[in-house]
């Protein structure tokens, strides 16, 4: 699986830095957000190293229509009814602060705090 030494993401899927794991398969890993914008809020990663939405190409279809698949399952199983947001930002301009594509999964009861 493709990976970046230095980026944190694939820190966390390697089991180098801690995180509160949800949901783990072959492709994806999916965490709580250490700093959660919403009650819940989730992100899902591919396992392997892709830095933007904008560098997915046709091989990656599958993987992601599978994070976004796996959005209303987690937010069941998390308890999250009442609707839910899904965030992918990309680059600099899109408001990207990790260069290891994620999908943020937010839900829970508003006013949240921000988004």
């Amino acid at each position: 699986m493709n990976a970046d030494p230095n980026c944190i993401f694939c820190k966390i899927v390697a089991g180098q830095i801690p995180s509160k794991k949800v949901h783990e398969d072959e492709l994806v890993l999916a965490f709580h957000d250490i700093h959660p914008w919403a009650p819940v809020h989730v992100l899902v990663i591919p396992k392997q190293h892709i830095a933007t939405l904008a560098d997915v190409g046709p091989e990656h279809s599958a993987l992601l229509g599978h994070m976004l698949g796996l959005a209303p399952r987690l937010m069941r199983e998390l308890g999250v009814d009442n609707g839910f947001r899904t965030v992918i930002n990309t680059g600099r301009d899109g408001g990207q602060e990790v260069y290891h594509l994620h999908m943020h999964v937010m839900g829970g009861p508003r006013p949240w705090a921000r988004g």
